[in-house]
């Protein structure tokens, strides 16, 4: 094994490793999957030098610790949380100099839900598909990190970005999703279009990386019957049987049968996979119908 590698001390209640995802093979049944929230990742990267794209980790609420075998620059951005190297405090989305064998733990999200570790160089674990991901509902890419786990590092060819500040990852007090109805929504009456547009939902504790499952007003089918599997986006607010809203996230499934009622633009999903169980949702209609 190479130097320029890390070993996971303390893996954190999930981490994953996470790029950009595995875009174009959603005809495979191969779902994109990649950092639920990008702009993070890519400021991550930028700030050790790295390609805005590299594979770096993705963290749960309570953060991780690893050991680099390397000196290695580091930054951490995401859901705000407390950094330390050797137990000595060091800076939230900033570039940090780890040196080799010194202990970097990013602890609990203050505020949010995930965070995104980049190494100079990135995570070089074996691609699948064009994408170094971890991908938790087909398997694909490195399975979560576990105590333990040694990850090798490309050689760093950028240098560290000058920052003055970095936006902050933690989630509004509510959490806004604009929405454009479609391309199911002639299968829920009046009613539901009413209720989904005008009365408040919550996150729920069971979302993850596949979907924002919400808690809330279930919303009244008009059509009662089965549809056939059919093409699902990132984004597609779908419907289970209990009638409440789910929003499907970077690992959801490529097909479905489930009516989807509308989709979430794409640039409000980053907020949502930053939203603390709890957290207030309201969907509001924008823009044209979209098509079957």
């Amino acid at each position: 094994m190479t130097d320029r590698a890390f070993a996971v001390i303390r893996a954190g209640a999930l981490t994953t490793v996470q790029d950009l995802g595995r875009c174009g093979h959603a005809h495979l049944g191969v779902p994109r999957s990649g950092a639920l929230d990008p702009p993070a990742l890519r400021l991550a990267n930028r700030l050790v030098g790295n390609a805005e794209g590299a594979a770096a980790l993705e963290t749960t609420l309570n953060g991780c610790a690893v050991r680099p075998r390397c000196a290695v620059t580091v930054a951490v951005t995401g859901a705000p949380c407390p950094v330390t190297v050797d137990g000595r405090p060091a800076a939230w989305g900033s570039p940090v100099r780890v040196p080799a064998g010194a202990l970097l733990e990013v602890g609990a999200a203050v505020a949010g839900v995930r965070g995104y570790v980049a190494f100079g160089g990135g995570i070089t674990v074996e691609p699948v598909l064009g994408s170094r991901s971890t991908d938790l509902l087909s398997g694909l890419g490195p399975g979560p990190l576990r105590d333990g786990t040694v990850l090798p590092l490309g050689p760093a060819t950028g240098r560290a970005a000058a920052v003055d500040g970095v936006p902050s990852g933690a989630p509004p007090a509510e959490l806004v999703l604009r929405i454009r109805l479609g391309p199911r929504d002639g299968w829920f009456t009046p009613a539901a279009l009413r209720t989904l547009t005008t009365r408040a939902y919550r996150v729920s504790s069971a979302s993850n990386r596949i979907g924002l499952r919400t808690e809330g007003p279930a919303l009244e089918r008009a059509v009662p019957d089965e549809l056939p599997s059919e093409g699902m986006v990132t984004g597609a607010v779908q419907v289970p049987p209990d009638g409440r809203p789910v929003v499907f996230l970077a690992d959801h499934p490529t097909t479905g049968g489930y009516p989807v009622i509308a989709v979430v633009r794409e640039e409000d999903l980053p907020a949502a996979a930053q939203a603390t169980p709890g957290t207030p949702v309201r969907f509001v209609r924008v823009g044209r119908r979209t098509p079957p």
